[in-house]
């Protein structure tokens, strides 16, 4: 039966840690795209920094080679990692257990892991790992995999989910369309340059999730 788990940790050995360091009153969530090469978790979204703090040469640690900032966003970062994987971390923990991650952030050097396995062996595999190495890791959550509600099973966030439904809802993707983008910000009480950012994410994430498929 699979199941799935949620784990918190502090900064411990985690190399995104270091980022906190630099940045405390960032937040980091890792990017779960659909792998096209051997790269791993190759991106995150570093957010709640200001775009003139923003120097990710300060940020070293032994796990990390080199970090870029590719694309800003509605000011979210996305941030292009390379990982030096010969640096154990709670990284290696997932890759080297038969677990998958769903997701990570990270936010005050306090961070919370989903992961989802098999069964029930492959969390305890996973706790074992990370024991065994002093990862400071503790279990919060445990159950049977469930039904996911509408949206989740694309990754969505829940501003994302609630943009495009509204955007639909009004019209906006009707031929002639509707309703502006401008229209569906205002029910929102956001930007259009805000709304644009979270519709073009969500719409993304659908794609990687529908029509995209992992080669081999």
């Amino acid at each position: 039966m699979a199941i799935e788990a949620s784990f918190t940790a502090t900064s411990g050995d985690f190399p995104l840690s270091e980022i906190f360091s630099k940045f405390p009153a960032g937040k980091v969530e890792l990017d779960r795209v659909v792998p096209t090469t051997k790269a791993i978790i190759p991106y995150f979204w570093l957010q709640d920094v200001q775009e003139s703090d923003i120097n990710l040469d300060r940020v070293e640690h032994p796990g990390i080679n080199a970090l870029r900032v590719v694309d800003t966003v509605d000011d979210e970062f996305f941030v292009r990692i390379d990982w030096d994987m010969d640096y154990e971390s709670i990284l290696t923990a997932i890759l080297e257990t038969d677990v998958s991650l769903i997701s990570a952030i990270g936010k005050e050097g306090r961070w919370t892991f989903e992961i989802r396995a098999t069964d029930q062996q492959g969390v305890s595999a996973f706790q074992s790992y990370c024991r065994d190495r002093d990862f400071p890791v503790e279990l919060t959550q445990l159950h049977a995999l469930s039904p996911l509600q509408s949206g989740q099973e694309y990754d969505l966030t829940g501003a994302q989910r609630e943009a495009l439904t509204l955007a639909y809802a009004c019209g906006y993707y009707d031929s002639p369309r509707e309703a502006t983008q401008d229209d569906v910000a205002d029910e929102l009480g956001i930007t259009r340059q805000a709304l644009a950012s979270r519709m073009q994410r969500g719409t993304r994430r659908l794609i990687a999730s529908t029509l995209i498929r992992p080669s081999g």
